[in-house]
């Protein structure tokens, strides 16, 4: 009899614990669940997956997609073979293809299309990336939403921070920020001299711990001192933040327990490391890191403590700004470049040039669009496998609940391609083994990664000296500029392109535009044409495109940030013409 039980592979904060009940999925009542899944799982089984592998536009049974695999690999050099994977199904059994590609000597990616940027900040100053569970954020007396739509993205956060005083930090309105004690609507790419001005003014008012300080970050006078050199009127002014607002926030923090909530469109910036750690810098002067019910919380390394066993030495090449043309193969797992990539246009331009594009997925997009080769993939209510997350320290068997003839699962597809090229693999048993030794059981019989520290940082950093390292300098940016700043959020009936997907832009009605009426957004990288929605839930100077919107990132840079090798899709200033 198979189990019920199963987890979501969706790469979002909520990891719903999933119960399959005659085809139909439930909430599982107890652990983080709640008793109830998000938006994107209630609406599930809507969404229509690829049944058949194509060819050339042909239908092709899975045997002769899998010989066609094989066949176009052969055809190539191996350094001519790219395997660019995205976090589609963010199972941990999904890198088993990158043990096959690396193995056999092709290419693979690395960098971020999403937090990398945010992650290297953190990393730099707290010397690891440490999840904040979901159970401590549930202990805190004050929750700092700063740059995260909990509605859209972590609804799972909503019922543990009921009843607490709530601060939002965001350019938009956000459903709980019309419901918060304390809102501000700060201008985008603002939040660093935000943090920082708070550092200043909380040590100002004499509010610091200085033992803490003197134990944990010692070189804190000199991060003082950078501060300083912010001119907080002129400062203040440009970012939409008044002083009041700034001492109603220092007075609501003052000797709580607080839990700051980054989303990552703080960090979606050429300095997006240096946010986060002017942010992890002002916990640090509340005294927030190892304490119960208090500190930072962002995308953890949801693989903390888990050693891979598969294979994944190889050559790579950036996941950002890849030149598919270097390539003859190009094969592409739970990802569509061609709508997630920054600069969609040199995206298209060099994609098309790969002689034989294989696409590995659920469902169609622009990405299944062009390719040579289609193999569709099982989705995780038809395959075992296991995951872990970056909102909680749960590691979630997902039992395959439900058989299907359709697609092929990653294992499956990896054990052909390691057989016909003779490459060692062990069984997936193995594997899932390998990954559940990594686990121990609760007293409430939930698994959770084994050796996590459930308050981080309790005892030190991580740093070489177990100190906090501060910022000791920082880019300014906040120079006049008549265009408006482009924002690019999460949508709720979406998740970037999978499922419902918008098809507007959101302005300000203050700059004119009609309803429905199309407008031409454009950047120094190219255009897009959208109809409008207006909303006086942003700021003026703000343009929303949410994430998955086709065409959005034809207006975004294929540069890196500083940092972490992460896209920086809301670098560029738009401007917004009628179309005639």
């Amino acid at each position: 009899m198979q189990n019920n039980l199963t987890a979501c592979s969706l790469d979002c904060y909520d990891a719903c614990a999933v119960v399959y009940d005659e085809g139909k999925l439930k909430a599982l009542k107890d652990g983080h669940t709640q008793g109830f899944l998000c938006p994107h799982l209630n609406h599930y089984s809507k969404h229509e997956t690829i049944t058949m592998p194509r060819y050339k536009g042909k239908e092709i049974s899975l045997d002769e997609a899998k010989v066609k695999l094989k066949e176009i690999l052969e055809s190539s050099n191996k350094n001519e073979i790219l395997h660019y994977r995205g976090s589609g199904n963010f199972a941990l059994m999904q890198e088993v293809t990158d043990h096959f590609f690396s193995s056999y000597g092709a290419v693979l990616t690395d960098g971020t299309l999403c937090d990398g940027a945010g992650e290297a900040g953190i990393i730099e100053g707290r010397g690891s990336n440490k999840n904040m569970p979901l159970s401590e954020i549930a202990k805190s007396d004050v929750v700092i939403i700063w740059g995260r739509n909990p509605h859209t993205t972590s609804s799972h956060l909503l019922p543990l921070i009921k009843g607490k005083e709530i601060i939002v930090i965001d350019p938009l309105k956000t459903k709980i920020a019309k419901t918060a004690d304390l809102f501000i609507q700060i201008k985008p790419h603002s939040d660093l001299y935000l943090a920082m001005m708070l550092t200043r003014f909380f040590h100002i008012h004499h509010d610091c711990d200085e033992e803490y300080l003197n134990e944990r970050a010692s070189e804190f006078e000199e991060f003082y001192e950078l501060t300083q050199t912010i001119r907080i009127k002129a400062v203040l002014e440009d970012i939409g933040v008044t002083l009041g607002q700034l001492g109603e926030l220092l007075e609501l923090v003052n000797n709580k327990k607080v839990a700051i909530v980054c989303g990552v469109g703080i960090q979606k910036y050429l300095d997006g490391s240096d946010v986060m750690r002017a942010i992890d810098a002002f916990a640090v002067t509340l005294g927030l890191f190892g304490k119960e019910g208090c500190g930072v919380s962002y995308l953890g390394n949801s693989k903390e403590g888990i050693i891979s066993p598969f294979n994944s030495k190889a050559k790579r090449v950036s996941k950002v700004n890849t030149e598919f043309s270097d390539f003859k193969t190009v094969f592409i797992q739970g990802a569509n470049p061609l709508s997630q990539m920054p600069d969609s246009q040199r995206v298209k331009e060099s994609i098309s040039k790969v002689e034989n594009l294989v696409y590995f997925g659920l469902y169609e997009n622009e990405t299944s669009e062009i390719a040579d080769l289609i193999i569709p993939a099982k989705s995780f209510l038809y395959k075992d496998d296991v995951r872990t997350s970056y909102s909680h320290n749960a590691m979630m068997s997902m039992n395959k609940v439900q058989e299907s003839d359709s697609g092929i699962s990653e294992y499956d597809l990896s054990a052909y391609l390691c057989k016909e090229f003779r490459i060692e693999l062990e069984s997936q048993e193995f594997y899932l083994k390998h990954f559940k030794n990594f686990s121990v059981q609760r007293m409430d019989g939930c698994l959770v990664v084994e050796d996590r520290e459930i308050t981080p940082y309790r005892d030190d950093f991580d740093t070489d000296d177990g100190e906090f390292l501060f910022l000791e300098e920082f880019e300014a940016h906040n120079a006049k500029n008549e265009q408006l700043h482009l924002i690019t959020p999460k949508s709720a009936t979406s998740l970037n392109s999978q499922f419902n997907r918008e098809e507007h832009v959101y302005l300000h009605s203050s700059l004119g535009f009609v309803n429905e009426s199309e407008v031409i957004i454009s950047s120094v990288n190219g255009t897009v044409t959208l109809r409008v929605k207006n909303s006086n839930d942003l700021r003026e100077d703000c343009v929303l495109i949410y994430s998955g919107t086709r065409g959005v990132n034809n207006l975004t840079s294929s540069k890196h940030s500083f940092d972490g090798k992460s896209a920086i899709f809301q670098e560029n200033r738009v401007q917004v013409t009628q179309k005639s």
